[in-house]
């Protein structure tokens, strides 16, 4: 059996305003505490391999954790952040105007980020990822720290939920959700843990409603 540990990178100040999708967006003061809560918890599991997305954003998250582990990082483009193509950078304000804004958050199956990707198609690269990673390592124990709706399109593939209604699924900063993957199939140990940390009423999520800003959150409501 193969356990892998999907984490969300911490905390960064464009929490709330807009979509960094791929920029070189680097963890703010509170995301650096995260992160460090992060690496004392995972340095008490019998961790193998640790792995991040190549932002910048991931790998501040994921650099303390193998370094309490004496791991190496490794770098997988498969989890990346959605491609938001033409809304990357943009502030929730903006977007608000955009009908097929709006389009993304009520129908994330059928839409496409403009000049982007689809939550189909990052779905498909990271549970590919993932499942070749278990291949490799059937006795594993493995972090993947990544983002917020690559994440949660991965959980909706384990669980069977449809991309529809993936935004059900909440993945906060610097959470942990936990599968465990073997020849009788995948299973969902974990969802949204967080450490030392209190989740408010409201989700805790990509969207300005939530407190966290690098995915497709509506924002007015809808948050994935």
């Amino acid at each position: 059996m193969t356990t892998v540990f999907l984490v969300r990178h911490a905390d960064h100040d464009m929490v709330g305003q807009g979509l960094a999708g791929r920029m070189a967006v680097p963890l703010n003061a509170a995301g650096h505490e995260q992160a460090a809560r992060l690496a004392g918890w995972f340095a008490r599991q019998p961790i193998t391999a640790v792995w991040s997305s190549p932002l910048r954003r991931t790998r501040e998250t994921a650099d303390p954790i193998a370094h309490r582990l004496g791991l190496p990082v490794n770098t997988g483009d498969a989890l990346l952040e959605v491609d938001f193509g033409a809304w990357e950078g943009k502030s929730f304000a903006e977007l608000d105007e955009d009908p097929a804004w709006r389009r993304w958050n009520g129908a994330r199956a059928r839409a496409r980020a403009p000049g982007g990707e689809t939550i189909a198609e990052v779905q498909a690269r990271l549970c590919g990822f993932i499942n070749d990673r278990c291949d490799e390592a059937p006795d594993g124990s493995l972090v993947l720290v990544s983002h917020g709706d690559p994440i949660r399109a991965a959980l909706a593939y384990y669980l069977g939920v449809p991309i529809d209604l993936f935004l059900r699924i909440e993945v906060a900063p610097a959470s942990v959700s936990v599968l465990a993957i073997d020849g009788w199939g995948p299973r969902v140990l974990c969802l949204n843990h967080t450490i030392g940390q209190t989740i408010g009423h409201g989700p805790a999520t990509d969207g300005p409603d939530s407190g966290a800003a690098d995915s497709g959150a509506a924002h007015s409501g809808a948050a994935p």
